[in-house]
């Protein structure tokens, strides 16, 4: 392909994410959260470098589960949103997944299964996020209509919390406390953690934590602790620059004339835009590196094309490599700069980049 927009994927650095997470949790069990696909970084692929070493693979739908067991992936998978309406349940059965249960109609519609074989339950209160999950009140009894059910084999007990990237634990306290409360005497393991819990909070690792932003190499927490500072980004977002040229004083650039020359201005011209997943509204001076170095995006975004300072960079010409995002330029800076979080951007790579992987085992492939 001839278009140099790509994105490359560092396989070691998810491993060594991943790995870091199992340190930082001791004993407890690491279910790998890969939705989305694989926040953009492509789920098979994800898959296949977790398999061997993720106790389970963590997605939100059944149609996420079928691609990977499409694929060859027989690592356990949990759907974190459960089944959307009873016909799932064939799915459940056929491709061996683990459902979140967090409401009463879920709840009906697995106790009135008919599985070949018996079935593994996450069984989700909402201690304070208020967006999916059992009231913590009905805890004890769901959990023994399900352990008395004859096809349901396991149970796991879970939650999640709505403010663990804070540096103030209040919120995560009280939920950690609610879910303490109301569980008390379950036998049961025990689900609390995502990544910002992993990193800052110990007290909530319990019996599994799952594990989803870290993975890729990004610190979800608002403030800095010493277990993010290792991390390794496993994404760099790159393209080229394809025009170089120079514009005069009240010379304005792209559409809408946002950006207007107060110097004698180096402009360069990067084949990439939102059509690709880079943010429209990332406003001037948000970070960019051509050719190593950093300087900034001038001018709106367009569709297919972006444009950027390269007046200190008097030797940078068309076809010099341009990192989006990646190793030097970080996605979370990128994202603070455009008003969103490093999630959305991850997330929105487009079909049209293609994604390149390396540092691969001969388990990946």
């Amino acid at each position: 392909m001839s278009r140099p927009t790509q994105a490359h994927i560092d396989l070691a650095a998810i491993r060594h994410n991943f790995h870091l997470a199992k340190r930082l949790v001791g004993g407890a069990q690491v279910l790998a959260v890969i939705k989305a696909n694989a926040y953009g970084h492509g789920a098979v692929a994800v898959a296949r470098a977790l398999e061997t070493q993720a106790d389970a693979l963590g997605v939100a739908c059944s149609e996420e589960a079928l691609e990977l067991r499409e694929s060859g992936i027989r690592a356990p998978i949990v759907l974190l949103e459960g089944i959307f309406e009873p016909l799932e349940r064939q799915w459940l059965d056929r491709l061996n997944l683990t459902p979140v249960v967090h409401n009463r109609q879920q709840l009906n519609w697995l106790l009135e299964a008919r599985p070949r074989q018996p079935l593994g339950v996450w069984l989700k209160l909402n201690t304070g996020m208020h967006r999916l999950g059992l009231a913590p009140q009905q805890a004890s009894a769901a959990y023994t209509e399900l352990s008395r059910c004859p096809h349901i084999d396991r149970v796991v007990l879970m939650t999640h919390f709505a403010r663990a990237d804070e540096a103030a634990s209040a919120p995560t306290d009280a939920q950690l406390a609610c879910f303490k409360r109301h569980c008390a005497g379950i036998a049961a393991p025990r689900s609390l953690a995502n990544s910002a819990a992993i990193l800052s909070r110990p007290d909530s690792h319990a019996d599994w934590v799952r594990p989803g932003i870290m993975l890729y190499g990004l610190d979800p927490l608002d403030h800095d602790t010493p277990q993010a500072a290792d991390l390794r980004p496993a994404l760099r977002f790159e393209s080229a620059l394809t025009a170089v040229r120079e514009l005069a004083v009240g010379e304005s650039i792209g559409y809408g004339g946002r950006f207007v020359c107060t110097r004698p201005t180096r402009v360069g011209v990067v084949a990439a835009g939102y059509a690709d997943g880079y943010p429209r509204h990332a406003p001037d001076g948000t970070p960019v590196a051509v050719n190593g170095t950093r300087t900034q995006l001038i001018g709106r975004v367009s569709m297919d094309m972006l444009t950027v300072d390269l007046t200190e960079l008097p030797q940078a010409q068309p076809g010099d490599p341009v990192e989006l995002w990646g190793p030097q330029i970080s996605a979370t800076s990128v994202a603070a700069a455009s008003g969103t979080i490093s999630y959305e951007l991850l997330t929105s790579l487009s079909r049209r980049v293609p994604l390149h992987y390396y540092n691969a085992t001969a388990a990946d492939t």
